[in-house]
């Protein structure tokens, strides 16, 4: 359809002008975030530009090995920072969060590259990195508002959950309205993304696809599929640890919420 534009090392340099614009807005307003404005976007360039040399070392080996070494490394670092931004801990947390991350990328991704797109080879780096890496990073945010509303309803409600025990109700029971609320807020986000995108917002799927010279329509599909992919994940992974959290937190003498 249309060309691809390259980027110069200059045209990235013109780029930073944005960030100076933020930073004398920073400045002029004394907002006080002029510091974390500039090492948030040092670490953003060096991150990137980092992932952009690995990435392109294993899109031209195109070993599965390595593809899948890397969603590994995705893996246990976005399971970390859904538990370093939770405001609230407890003991088994990390596990909790590493197992719902795993079992949610596994099924929601392998359904999306193998089913729907039909990745062939089905370890090719070009889609499956990309797909799983928006399905931990969209993942570690539902889960993390998950989880702390969760702990914030039992909390709050403990007595209450402790009472259903003692007149028999089983941890589900008990918790079933605390869950509910939990997976809700997970699903949010994404609700509000969905309910605005092509109006409001072009998602950044559909706008890379289209910058990169594909087909508006084509990029249009993919993007519905990415979308419905993160709702899936989301649900999927805010009820998953909803689940673990309560088998961990709750049991028949009581709650137990021992922070870390």
């Amino acid at each position: 359809m249309g060309h691809y534009i390259e980027l110069s090392g200059f045209d990235l340099f013109l780029a930073v002008g944005l960030i100076v614009i933020a930073s004398v807005i920073s400045i002029s307003l004394r907002l006080g975030l002029t510091r974390s404005l500039m090492v948030a976007a040092s670490r953003c360039m060096l991150q990137l530009g980092a992932i952009g040399i690995v990435l392109k070392k294993i899109f031209q080996i195109n070993s599965p090995i390595l593809v899948i070494g890397w969603l590994a490394i995705m893996l246990v670092m976005a399971a970390r920072e859904a538990v370093r931004r939770s405001k609230s801990k407890y003991r088994g947390i990390n596990m909790d969060a590493l197992s719902t991350m795993t079992f949610t990328s596994l099924v929601v991704g392998l359904l999306v590259t193998q089913v729907v797109i039909k990745v062939r080879p089905w370890y090719d780096p070009q889609y499956v990195i990309p797909i799983f890496g928006m399905i931990f990073g969209n993942s570690l945010n539902g889960i993390c508002l998950c989880l702390d509303r969760f702990l914030e309803y039992l909390r709050s409600r403990r007595q209450e959950v402790e009472l259903r025990l003692c007149f028999g109700a089983t941890r589900q029971e008990a918790v079933i309205d605390g869950a509910r609320q939990a997976v809700r807020t997970g699903m949010i986000p994404i609700i509000n993304n969905m309910t605005v995108a092509g109006i409001v917002s072009l998602p950044g799927m559909m706008t890379g696809q289209i910058v990169a010279g594909a087909s508006p329509v084509q990029a249009v599909a993919y993007q519905i599929v990415i979308m419905f992919m993160i709702a899936a994940s989301n649900a999927l992974g805010a009820m998953l640890l909803a689940t673990l959290a309560a088998r961990r937190l709750i049991s028949n003498y009581g709650i137990e919420l021992n922070g870390k």
